[in-house]
């Protein structure tokens, strides 16, 4: 994959659709080695691959540094808990898995609950769906927990008077992630993931023939 030619939505559809529970990539190789790119078009496309390559890395050092900024202010940190979550309802990925391990928990306390958890099924003509598949969170649409988990942060926030602090902490975090995937070369590990992801980029656009 050239990722010079990816575009900004490219990306982040790319990261909306991805497994996020994959585990870090080892430090000794985060902190390997580091060059100048020689040009834009260069520093473009190295930047996009790391985000990509890195993702989790780059998720727990924005969570670290979050967790520095509020440790004087607790209820700050609930705030900044649910604001995340509610991020990851949009992951597609993260929806479906958080949504079994919920349903399978009340399972063992209630199964006539549970049954009431399963998203609805979708109509299928001539063999394919009817329509797009949609996102249930525990029987009931994504954005019904996306807005409750919303509100819900807004209100924490407003009350913990944290907002100040979550500027800086995520100006320092997204300026750390932007400076490391500028300078950290790609190793052969970054391109063969590439290459892994655009084969099964094809594979489900050619499946969905």
């Amino acid at each position: 994959m050239d990722w010079g030619t990816v575009t900004t939505e490219d990306l982040i559809e790319a990261l909306r659709e991805v497994d996020w529970s994959s585990p870090p990539r080892p430090l000794n190789e985060f902190f390997s080695r580091f060059t100048v790119p020689r040009s834009s078009n260069k520093w473009n496309s190295r930047l996009k691959c790391n985000l990509y390559y890195y993702r989790t890395n780059y998720f727990i050092m924005i969570v670290l540094i979050l967790g520095l900024g509020f440790l004087w202010r607790p209820l700050a940190i609930f705030a900044a808990m649910l604001t995340a979550l509610t991020v990851a309802f949009l992951n597609d990925s993260f929806a479906g898995t958080f949504s079994e391990k919920v349903t399978r928990t009340v399972r063992r306390v209630s199964p006539h609950l549970a049954a009431k958890m399963r998203p609805p099924l979708t109509p299928v003509i001539r063999g394919r769906p009817s329509s797009k598949r949609a996102i249930y969170i525990c029987g009931r649409p994504r954005w019904v927990f996306v807005s409750l988990f919303s509100a819900a942060s807004f209100i924490l926030w407003f009350v913990s008077c944290g907002l100040l602090t979550l500027l800086w902490a995520l100006t320092i975090g997204l300026l750390g992630t932007v400076l490391h995937a500028s300078f950290r070369t790609p190793n052969l590990k970054a391109r063969l993931n590439t290459f892994r992801e655009e084969f099964r980029a094809v594979w489900r656009n050619y499946s969905e023939l």
